[in-house]
């Protein structure tokens, strides 16, 4: 097995709750001998969705006054939240 189809398999192993490729394949095998598994083949494919520089920009300036502190307003109470949502 290559290093790298080790290392993916580790870490989609963890994604999916178990602690180790060991635990991942006797779960799997075990499936098998049961005959509870049948395996189907699908293929996905994620859109990316990319923002102009203009878009980047002005969001990086959004963080990084979020991050400093500035331009922030927190409202005193519920009452005053959802009265600045709706305005």
């Amino acid at each position: 097995m290559s290093k790298d189809l080790k290392e993916k398999a580790q870490s989609a192993s963890q994604d999916l709750g178990f602690s180790s490729i060991q635990e991942a394949i006797r779960v799997l095998l075990t499936k098998f001998a049961k005959k509870e598994l049948s395996l189907k083949v699908t293929e996905e494919v994620e859109e990316v969705t990319r923002l102009s520089k203009v878009a980047e920009k002005r969001y990086k300036k959004a963080i990084d006054d979020i991050k400093a502190g500035r331009n922030i307003y927190r409202p005193k109470n519920k009452e005053e939240f959802f009265k600045m949502l709706r305005s």
